[in-house]
């Protein structure tokens, strides 16, 4: 794991990157005369200017304006990750960050420790992540704002970690025990209900889902809940937890689908790191997460195409499609958070082709019934991380695409909307102020994207981290 230090000095010994807006704060760190003309002839035309001094590495990422808004973070968040290649192809494993631009220098972190990452748990030789210490100096910055960066990257690493992990390790059971291991490294509770529990509870949609597979359900459920907390009613995550899915007996082709659907937890795994992040910030908010976890795989006893089920809430379903299956299990828990009372109430899931169809990995497919206030929040926290949120409507025509000839309700739509049809099925079962998250399109990249990486971006832990922090700091 990455590390963030506040540092006091800085070390004329160790490599150093400054961000620098002229070439007057160059000058604080660099006095020869033949570097400082060398950084100076190259300001103008490129972003990082690197000066060998022999011993050391000088980096100066050159940013022109001290006011950021959301796009220029984004910026220099990924001038991280392009002086994160520059430390991995020179292997330097501690690197200074010094400038008088802190708002800047906390993207430009932000950006480096998230392009750090590597998963390696499986190679016979482990790589060795460049850099491993990033020091950071800035008289603007207190040490409370490098903890809690490294509280946030920490719930990414952890959340991109349960997403790399195959389910031949990452069953549902182990996803359980991976939130008790979480849980207990950043302080919060969790709690795991077996299958005999989850069939006392009669909760359908899970049930039925892991029927056809060799390995039972779980029922995960998290409470952060410290003596502080502003809200007495709490917030609720949710997050779908199909360790892997085959599409059951409407099986997925493969490659290019199946392939990938180890990550189909990916929802569930932010809520993992959401929480991480903080309960280690210790933010004075009561937060329930939830998280049903199965596979969906097909054998003799697997869910059928026609088959009627009960849902917790005792709402009958038609399953005219087994690939739809995250919407099922998803659906008993957003029946059962409501015995929460919830102020608010979002669920995360990579849930349809659909919505990565329509936006791509640049952004997450929104929708729900809760008040503006919590959505241009989100909507907001979305672009200060750079996690964008795209609104799909949830007109009340969507719903007669649900209807059964023979069930309360069927868990397809015609195949148009198909993105908004899964949300709408969602929103049944929804009694709350509640939103749901689409990540299909970003939570899983087969190629990389500057600091977000390849494989599991840990899509939604920053996204929701920013959007409790900013409610933690409204009272």
């Amino acid at each position: 794991m990455i590390r963030l230090n506040f540092e006091g000095n800085i070390s004329e010994k160790e490599n150093l990157a400054i961000l620098a807006e002229s070439i007057a704060e160059v000058k604080q760190y660099l006095t020869k005369a033949e570097e400082i003309e060398y950084v100076e002839k190259r300001m103008e035309s490129t972003s990082i200017i690197a000066v060998n001094q022999l011993y050391r590495n000088v980096y100066i990422i050159n940013f022109s304006s001290k006011v950021l808004d959301y796009s220029g973070k984004e910026k220099l968040r990924k001038t991280g990750a392009e002086l994160c290649s520059l430390l991995k192809k020179e292997k330097l494993k501690t690197i200074q960050i010094a400038g008088s631009f802190h708002e800047g220098l906390l993207a430009l972190t932000e950006g480096m420790a998230l392009s750090a990452y590597n998963f390696s748990k499986y190679k016979s030789t482990a790589s060795t992540p460049y850099p491993e210490n990033i020091n950071i100096y800035s008289e603007d910055l207190k040490e409370s704002d490098i903890l809690d960066l490294q509280n946030l990257i920490e719930g990414v690493y952890h959340t991109r970690n349960l997403v790399n992990e195959p389910v031949n390790f990452l069953t549902a059971e182990q996803f359980g025990d991976e939130f008790k291991s979480l849980g207990n490294k950043a302080g919060f509770k969790v709690e795991v209900f077996d299958k005999q529990k989850i069939t006392e509870l009669k909760m359908g949609g899970l049930i039925s889902v892991n029927l056809g597979s060799p390995n039972p359900p779980t029922f995960i459920i998290s409470e952060y809940k410290p003596a502080n907390a502003i809200n007495t009613r709490p917030y609720v995550l949710i997050g779908k937890g199909v360790v892997y899915d085959t599409g059951g007996l409407s099986l997925k082709p493969t490659p290019n689908s199946m392939d990938l659907m180890k990550s189909d937890m990916a929802g569930g795994a932010a809520v993992a790191g959401i929480l991480y992040a903080i309960a280690k910030t210790k933010l004075p908010l009561y937060i329930i997460g939830l998280v049903p976890a199965t596979e969906n795989r097909p054998d003799g006893n697997a869910m059928t195409p026609g088959d009627v089920i009960k849902m917790y809430d005792g709402t009958t379903v038609e399953v005219l499609n087994t690939d739809a299956e995250g919407r099922l299990i998803l659906a008993d828990a957003l029946a059962y958070a409501a015995q929460y009372d919830p102020l608010f109430v979002a669920d995360l899931a990579t849930l349809t082709g659909a919505a990565a169809r329509a936006i791509g990995k640049e952004g997450i497919v929104y929708m729900g019934t809760a008040k503006q206030d919590y959505k241009t929040m989100l909507e907001n926290s979305g672009k200060e991380v750079y996690e964008r949120l795209v609104e799909f409507p949830l007109w009340e025509e969507y719903g007669k695409q649900l209807q059964s000839d023979i069930a309360d309700l069927k868990n397809i739509g015609s195949g148009d909307a198909g993105a908004i049809t899964a949300g709408k099925f969602m929103q049944h079962f929804v009694k709350y102020d509640w939103v749901h998250l689409d990540i299909a399109g970003s939570a899983f990249l087969t190629s990389e994207d500057s600091y977000r990486g390849k494989n599991g971006t840990g899509a939604g832990v920053r996204l929701f981290y920013d959007f409790f922090k900013k409610i933690s700091q409204q009272n």
